[in-house]
């Protein structure tokens, strides 16, 4: 079952989001009329909604004003022969009360009242006698044009002699294809031909009406010389005027004409998190954040190595300066303002500024698969804009995460065992340098105690104090340094996710969503479309 018509009112605010989102992405002209439509069918219904307007239209000899006499049943076209020029249009009203401001908004002067009613069940009508659509004149021709897109209800009158005329055909009758429900086709001088030529003559008429974009168009016969089809025809137009939804039926042809000539942007997919997820890595790492992770790493395993190592070596770490420090990561920096607060790194090369810039590039051509050149240009400008201050906004977001930089407990213990068996090494070495020199100086020796017992028997208890703190410090060295490592390892990783996610704020803020909401306004407008055409 197809889904229902879109109401007038539907159509206007799907026309209208068309308007307000596709600035800069729809062309110009195109926007201007459409607000320009906009702004006429918001005046034609607030001017005297329970008339109808029919205009007559036709080329030069089709017979328009003998038609508009036949149908008032009186000579007005006749009357006003005395019009200033042949560019003012006619107008005979039933029951006129109201219709003053609606013709002043047609700008129709001419003006003919009539007070018996033109049909039962019409009894608030307007037929406007119309210019020649083909007249040499452009100020008659312009004058046809312009109430062609104003008048309710539209009635062409064509003749045997010129009912193919390409002018009327081709500028006039096809462009209004969509108003076929309020539209008559009238062959005016069927007293000219025989039977057989009538018949023939509205079967072609019918096919042109066809190919020019009215199916199942309906031809009327008529003569407004002997009267022939006249009361038909007077029928139809009363069956125009008295549909109440005969006005808004012509204004719901004209959003759907317009909406018919703007391009549909597409739909864009939604923004998938594996593409999101691939730009933040991209940018992360442009931005340096395998960089920070590292100096993490040897940072901790420096720190480590002067907390755990061999005391008496181990000072030589402290010359050489902090991985994070030299980033302007360092405990003391990390305290300062956070706003403020900027890293020391590197201004980005040229090639990580490629590569970010590319990361942004291809997130947004990926995001605006699906729409027009318009709405993907639209997004990767807001990209781009966002590509100016991006680096320094992720300096900022680096500076401002919390690393996992702080020593671990383990550092206190093994220290402290390494500083026990660094002094009782020194103390077994001072022992022994003793024993040995105290004698040339005419001092007693210190005595030298060995071991009684055991698979040491004989080993003097200095050189094993020695031997045992040189071997403590290597082992403690060793197994700190291992164990450093993984740990260093977890800090790295730990402080890359960190990171990463302090990237995706940055980048969901600045890049996916301005993206997204470009691209969104892209759908937003083809799904208004979509309604504005049905």
């Amino acid at each position: 079952m197809s889904a229902a018509k879109p109401s007038l009112d539907e159509r206007i605010v799907a026309l209208r989001t068309v308007t307000e989102a596709g600035a800069g992405r729809i062309p110009a002209d195109v926007l201007d009329n459409a607000r320009a439509l906009l702004a006429q069918t918001e005046a034609r219904r607030s001017r005297s909604p329970e008339h109808t307007v029919v205009g007559v239209f036709g080329a030069t000899g089709s017979g328009k004003s003998s038609l508009v006499n036949a149908l008032v049943g009186d000579e007005v076209a006749v009357a006003h022969v005395r019009r200033p020029t042949t560019s003012e249009a006619l107008a005979v009203t039933w029951e006129a009360a109201g219709a003053s401001e609606l013709l002043d908004w047609l700008e129709v002067r001419e003006r003919v009242e009539r007070s018996t009613p033109f049909d039962a069940r019409a009894s608030k009508l307007v037929l406007v006698d119309l210019p020649d659509v083909d007249s040499v004149e452009a100020s008659n021709r312009a004058v046809a044009e312009r109430l062609a897109g104003q008048v309710d209800a539209l009635i062409w009158v064509v003749d045997p002699q010129k009912y193919a005329d390409d002018v009327l055909h081709a500028q006039f009758i096809a462009p209004h294809a969509k108003h076929a429900a309020v539209t008559l086709v009238v062959l005016n001088q069927v007293d000219l031909l025989s039977a057989d030529d009538r018949a023939a003559v509205v079967k072609s008429l019918q096919a042109i009406v066809e190919r020019d974009g009215i199916p199942r168009a309906r031809v009327l016969p008529v003569s407004a010389l002997t009267g022939d089809g006249i009361d038909a025809l007077r029928k139809a137009i009363g069956d125009l005027a008295a549909s109440k939804a005969v006005r808004d039926a012509r204004l719901s042809a004209d959003v759907q004409t317009l909406a018919a000539r703007i391009d549909d942007p597409g739909s864009p997919q939604k923004v998938s998190a594996k593409s999101a997820a691939r730009l933040r890595d991209e940018v992360g790492t442009a931005a340096g954040v395998d960089i920070v992770a590292s100096a993490v790493a040897r940072s901790y395993r420096k720190r480590s190595g002067q907390a755990t190592g061999w005391p008496l070596v181990s000072w030589i770490g402290r010359l050489r300066a902090d991985p994070l420090t030299r980033l302007g990561l360092g405990p003391k920096r990390r305290g300062d303002d956070p706003d403020v607060h900027r890293t020391s790194m590197p201004l980005l090369s040229a090639g990580a500024q490629a590569r970010m810039s590319m990361a942004v590039r291809t997130f947004t051509d990926d995001a605006g698969a699906g729409v027009s050149a318009p709405w993907r240009a639209a997004a990767r400008t807001t990209a781009e804009h966002a590509l100016d201050s991006l680096p320094a906004t992720l300096d900022l977001a680096i500076a401002r995460t919390p690393l996992p930089a702080k020593g671990s407990w383990w550092w206190v213990l093994v220290g402290i065992v390494q500083w026990i068996a660094t002094i009782a090494g020194l103390g077994g070495a001072l022992w022994l340098v003793g024993t040995a020199l105290l004698p040339t100086f005419g001092l007693p020796a210190f005595p030298l105690p060995a071991v009684e017992e055991g698979p040491l028997t004989g080993w003097a208890i200095p050189t094993l104090l020695l031997i045992a703190a040189v071997l403590v410090g290597i082992v403690l060295g060793l197994l700190s340094a291992a164990l450093s490592a993984v740990a260093a390892g977890g800090r790295r990783r730990r402080t890359r996710r960190r990171l990463l996610a302090a990237v995706d704020e940055v980048v969901q803020r600045d890049v996916v969503t301005p993206v997204a909401t470009a691209l969104e306004q892209a759908r937003a407008v083809s799904a208004a479309l979509q309604i504005a055409r049905r």
